[in-house]
């Protein structure tokens, strides 16, 4: 409700200043009359309904039980609010597009974190990412952290960490690829991931000549073959099928042992919606999925102009804070 009254405000703002505006800078005579006011006007007001209408909708709640799912009403009720993508931006790839250099980056003082593997490698972690850096000042203000979907998947209930939040997961590697494959999406968005990584490789090119060609890499024209001639040789697969099926969490969401919850966007492009493990959710009593009809990839942008948090950041803090402060609940159900 609170939301509806406070979008329902914006519009009002918006026609106000719109008003204004036209009144000051808009000849009324426009074709002799008032024609060109009305016409705007009765533009604005046509998308204001067809926004509210087709646009800003309830996310679907998926779970695979009926605790989980109360819990979540509770104690987590923006996972059942209606989501108000940004009314100038609500289409996919321009959520995804636009959300680095729309929203703030909040200053987080952290440390560079090594973590030592079996094989004596390392692996550095290091955010950077303004939707990393709202999620790790939220968590900062709570005291909490967070993990990754696959771990969850292969260890099971043995894990210590109490709950997991998850975001804009490409569920099945195969069908990302595909849908990232299409020809706009390659152009906005596949092709330069591509040289991304292939920078992010050459400069370190010497450490991988003697097990893998470089220089097939470098010529790679899209992540599939990016992962064919380096990821997959890199760690071992046999061929990038094997890679691939061994990257996908969907298969392992049914192994899930503790509280998750998963918010994805139909509307993502890196994560289509058929490949989204709806059925595998609704068999696992550990599994929530919030999958909002708008938002794009790691976007969820809301509001007018959504600088300093998105509907993502919103369903973050309030899942966390519910489960480190309510999460006993769910043991008793």
């Amino acid at each position: 409700i609170l939301a509806t009254q406070r979008l329902a405000m914006d519009l009002r703002m918006l026609s106000r200043e719109l008003s204004l505006y036209l009144e000051h800078h808009v000849r009324v005579g426009f074709f002799g009359s008032g024609v060109g006011l009305s016409l705007i006007l009765g533009f604005s007001v046509a998308y204001a309904c067809y926004y509210l209408s087709s646009i800003a909708k309830k996310p679907q709640l998926v779970t695979g039980g009926e605790s989980f799912s109360r819990f979540l009403q509770d104690h987590c009720p923006v996972v059942t609010e209606t989501y108000y993508p940004t009314v100038w931006c609500w289409e996919s790839r321009g959520q995804t597009l636009l959300r680095p250099f729309i929203t703030s980056k909040p200053s987080v003082q952290y440390r560079n974190e090594l973590i030592k593997t079996a094989d004596g490698g390392q692996i550095s972690l290091d955010c950077k990412e303004s939707y990393i850096l709202h999620m790790i000042h939220l968590s900062e203000e709570l005291g909490y952290r967070m993990l990754l979907l696959n771990y969850l998947g292969k260890i099971g209930p043995k894990t210590p960490l109490k709950a997991a939040a998850t975001f804009s997961v490409g569920w099945n590697t195969f069908a990302c690829s595909e849908s990232l494959e299409k020809p706009l999406n390659w152009l906005l968005f596949n092709y330069y991931l591509t040289t991304c990584l292939q920078s992010s490789v050459n400069k370190h090119r010497h450490m991988f000549v003697k097990q893998i060609d470089m220089d097939h890499v470098m010529k790679a024209k899209s992540i599939r073959e990016f992962d064919k001639r380096f990821t997959s040789v890199m760690f071992g697969y046999q061929t990038i099928d094997d890679y691939y099926t061994d990257a996908s969490p969907n298969r392992r969401l049914k192994s899930v042992g503790i509280p998750v919850l998963c918010l994805n966007s139909v509307d993502d492009v890196f994560s289509p919606s058929h490949a989204i493990p709806i059925e595998t959710a609704k068999q696992n009593p550990n599994v929530a999925l919030v999958l909002t009809s708008y938002g794009g990839h790691i976007g969820f942008l809301e509001g007018i102009w959504p600088r300093q948090s998105t509907y993502m950041d919103r369903v973050f803090k309030q899942f966390v804070q519910a489960m480190v402060e309510h999460g006993h609940e769910l043991s008793n159900m």
